[in-house]
């Protein structure tokens, strides 16, 4: 989750705030305001947040009668219009008469308005981080709406990257000709993609960030000074946390735009090799920023959590170092539980909140390993819900996307039936947990080869265990019924030798 982690519009409200806010006002997006995973995570995990919610502005018109005349009051007047940011196109700034003799060919129009929107996008993402700092947080601070600590963590880092775009953003436009056409950026990108590091702590506070965002908007001033200024033309209707998450829309745009201007650069190009090393360094460079805020989310969930009893507290809650995804579900009671699927273990819990503090999660059911959950796609209309038997059998809205899991421990078998919002969260769900499941069968499976391979090198001082192969064959066979015609085949006897990059030491 750098996510591809998902994060909700909230309703949110604000204080008395106009004055530090209009002049100089940016404008406005032609796109939807941005929303959310887990998360760079993600980077996409299915139940990361609910759906996105947005206060309807509605005005209603006072009218009042008098005697016979029947005079109507004047209206309140309405909430000033969003401004708009205006939106060009490379082609409605290249000079003709400055330009090339000859005509420019389709390919490089293309190429220059990709080059054109990268640069565009720099501009529009310098005006919003400076537009968080003045009309947010600068005044938040000044009338002690939250304190310096609070700002600082829902802020972060921002501060840093003001200058690190405004950097690329003034390097473009020195690279621009006069006529308004840019003949080469791959050695410009390579030189400055290795800065975006800098959103390593930026993109991990976030996970912190907004919950305590969302603590704070209980606050009636916070509320009213947030809903000012989404009322504000300035906002261009996007509440505070929009502005924070769009850096970390712009991170995942990069290798999109990077491979859009490589699209259009002719192979014998002078820029085609940079641009080459480019797309490969900002994947590189995202997928470790992605990587390590998963990680940072995975922890901090992992803090949150509440053990009512020592028997629930779990190795493999410990050992987990990704969060594969988490959300509200209902059983089939219809209590909401809020659920979580670490990388080898599913936690049930129920979200509470303790004073003023961000939300917890105590456990309600002991954690099931991944390796030894079932997971069942229910039909609609095929659960039972809330014991009775009419449910059974109708086809209603309480009785639609189930799925159960089920695990034996103990010698019993439990199973707990989970109701997703919809059929598209219930089939994210479905497709990560079954995701889980077969990279925990694959690891283990490249463990025991492992292991097989130790037996036949006794000089490692390893050895396979007895019925290692069988649990081994076991494996396999779940791995090909998962894949579903993969090409794995069922091993037999000892002639098993892999190369595997693994920690024998840790299964």
């Amino acid at each position: 989750m750098c996510s591809q982690r998902i994060y909700k519009n909230q309703n949110i409200m604000m204080t008395a705030f106009r004055c530090c806010c209009c002049p100089e006002e940016p404008s406005t997006k032609r796109s939807k305001p941005v929303s959310r995973v887990t998360s760079l995570a993600s980077l996409l995990p299915p139940v990361k947040t609910a759906p996105l919610k947005r206060i309807g502005q509605t005005l209603q018109r006072s009218i009042s009668f008098r005697n016979e005349s029947r005079m109507e009051r004047s209206a309140p007047p309405p909430a000033p219009a969003a401004k708009r940011r205006d939106s060009k196109l490379w082609s409605e700034t290249f000079d003709v008469r400055l330009g090339a003799t000859q005509p420019l060919s389709p390919k490089e129009i293309k190429r220059q308005e990709a080059i054109f929107e990268l640069a565009q996008g720099e501009q529009d993402l310098v005006e919003d981080l400076k537009l968080a700092k003045k009309a947010y947080h600068d005044p938040m601070l000044k009338l002690s709406i939250m304190t310096e600590q609070e700002l600082n963590q829902i802020f972060g880092t921002l501060d840093s990257l003001i200058p690190l775009h405004e950097d690329l953003l003034s390097r473009l436009r020195d690279a621009r000709k006069p006529d308004g056409s840019t003949e080469n950026v791959g050695h410009i990108l390579t030189d400055w993609l290795p800065c975006l590091s800098a959103y390593t702590p930026y993109c991990s506070n976030q996970v912190k960030a907004k919950p305590l965002l969302d603590q704070k908007k209980q606050d009636r001033r916070v509320q009213d000074f947030l809903q000012r200024c989404l009322q504000s033309p300035f906002s261009r209707k996007l509440d505070l946390w929009n502005f924070l998450d769009i850096p970390r829309s712009r991170l995942v745009k990069y290798p999109l735009l990077l491979r859009e201007i490589l699209k259009h650069t002719p192979n014998d190009h002078p820029d085609r090799q940079h641009l080459d090393e480019a797309v490969l360094m900002v994947q590189s460079v995202v997928a470790d920023i992605n990587r390590r805020t998963g990680e940072s989310e995975c922890q901090y969930y992992k803090d949150r959590l509440l053990y009512t009893e020592d028997g629930q507290k779990d190795e493999l809650i410990d050992q987990s170092r990704t969060l594969s995804c988490h959300g509200e579900l209902k059983n089939n009671r219809g209590l909401k539980l809020h659920v979580f699927l670490f990388q080898d273990v599913l936690v049930i819990t129920r979200s509470v909140s303790l004073n003023d503090q961000p939300v917890s999660y105590q456990l309600c059911r002991q954690p099931i390993p991944i390796r030894q959950l079932d997971l069942e796609d229910l039909s609609d209309g095929e659960m039972r819900v809330g014991g009775s038997i009419r449910g059974a059998f109708s086809n209603n809205e309480r009785t639609k996307n189930f799925f159960r899991v089920s695990f034996r421990t103990g010698g019993q078998l439990q199973s707990h039936c989970f109701q997703a919002s919809d059929a598209f969260n219930k089939q994210q769900w479905i497709n990560c947990i079954r995701q889980a499941k077969e990279a925990a069968v694959v690891y283990m499976a490249c463990y025991i080869l492992a292991q097989g391979y130790m037996h036949e090198h006794p000089h490692n001082g390893m050895h396979i265990p007895a019925d290692g192969l069988k649990l081994f064959n076991e494996w396999l066979l779940t791995v090909m019924r998962l894949r579903k015609g993969s090409n794995i085949q069922k091993a037999k006897g000892r002639t098993l030798l892999v190369d595997v990059n693994t920690d024998l030491n840790n299964p």
